[in-house]
C-alpha cells in the first residue's frame, strides 16, 4: 500500500517567547503544497526501512517512520513491515518533509491494518514524533501556535495562484535559525493578517528567522528578491529555511534561478 506525503509552507512565522521546556512559543500558518514523497509499507518477515531518491541523513533507527512504528506497536499487535520511502521533498528546507512522512506513516498503518484510529488519536501519536507532524494528519490550512503543534482551522484557498518554491543548495540547521532569533510579542496576529488580500501580505506578514538567515546566507535573501522581481505578490522563506516560496498570479520565467537551485512549479 502506497501513500504520498506532501510538503507544507509557512506563511508568516512569529517567534513569540521562550518556553521553560527549552522550546519556543510561535505562531505561523501551515499551508499544504503539492511536492510529494512516496511511502510504501508491506508485511515482511522483519522490520526494515529502505529509501531511494534524495539521500536521508542519520541512522535508520532514528527515522521518524521507524519511531512511528514502535510508537504504534506499544498499543497494537502489529505485524512486521518493510518500509520504503522515495524521498523527493528537499531535506532541511523548511518544508516539513520528515514530519509529513511520519504523519502519513501513521495514517497508512491505520488504513492498512484497520487500527480504527480517529483523526484526534492519530494527532496525539503524531505530536509525540515532532512539533509539526500533527499538522499532516488532517493536512488542511491551519493557524499553528504554542510549539507549533496546536491548531485552529482557517479558511485559506490559494488554488487560484501559482505557488513556486525555490530550494538553494544551502543547509540551514534549526539550531542556527533559533540561535539568534529574538522572541517578541506580536502586535497583529497572523490569525487576522492572513485574511488580508495576498497582495498586501508583503507589508504585514513576516518570518522572524529571515533577519539572521539572510545575513548568514545572502543566497537565500537573493532568491526572495528575485521572486519579487519576477512579479511575486508575496515571497517568504518557509519555516527556518532554506526554501523560499513565491505566490504569483501566473507562472513567471525563473530560468535564471533554475541554473543554481531546485525550482518546483
Amino acid at each position: 500500500m502506497i501513500i504520498f506525503p506532501n510538503a507544507k509552507i509557512n506563511i508568516g512565522l512569529n517567534v513569540v517567547s521562550r518556553r521553560s521546556d527549552g522550546y519556543h512559543n510561535l505562531e505561523t500558518i501551515f499551508y499544504p503544497v503539492k511536492i510529494n514523497d512516496a511511502l510504501e509499507i508491506i508485511e515482511a518477515e522483519e522490520l526494515s526501512f529502505q529509501s531511494s531518491g534524495l539521500e536521508i541523513p542519520g541512522r535508520v533507527e532514528d527515522n521518524l517512520c521507524i519511531k512511528g512504528y514502535y510508537l504504534l506497536k506499544k498499543d497494537f499487535d502489529l505485524p512486521l513491515v518493510k518500509i520504503h520511502l522515495h524521498k523527493h521533498i528537499p531535506i532541511g528546507a523548511g518544508l516539513g518533509g520528515g514530519s509529513a512522512d511520519a504523519a502519513f506513516f501513521i495514517r497508512l498503518m491505520n488504513q492498512k491494518f484497520n487500527l480504527k484510529l480517529t483523526d484526534e488519536e492519530m494527532i496525539d501519536y503524531a505530536k509525540q514524533l515532532g512539533a509539526d507532524c500533527a499538522f499532516f494528519i488532517q493536512n488542511t490550512p491551519v493557524f499553528a501556535f504554542d510549539r507549533g503543534d496546536e491548531f485552529e482551522p482557517i479558511k485559506l484557498d490559494l488554488s487560484a495562484y501559482k505557488i513556486i518554491l525555490v530550494t538553494p543548495p544551502v543547509h540551514v540547521s534549526t539550531a542556527e535559525a533559533y540561535g539568534s532569533v529574538k522572541p517578541a510579542p506580536v502586535k497583529e496576529s497572523l490569525m487576522e493578517l492572513i485574511y488580508k488580500p495576498v497582495a498586501e501580505w508583503k507589508k504585514h506578514i513576516k518570518n522572524d528567522f529571515e533577519a539572521t538567515i539572510f545575513k548568514n546566507h545572502p543566497t537565500i535573501r537573493g532568491i526572495k528578491a528575485a521572486l519579487y522581481e519576477a512579479g511575486a505578490l508575496y515571497a517568504s522563506m518557509s519555516g527556518s529555511g532554506a526554501s523560499v516560496f513565491g505566490i504569483f498570479d501566473k507562472t513567471p520565467d525563473l530560468s535564471d534561478l533554475e541554473k543554481a537551485n531546485q525550482v518546483f512549479y
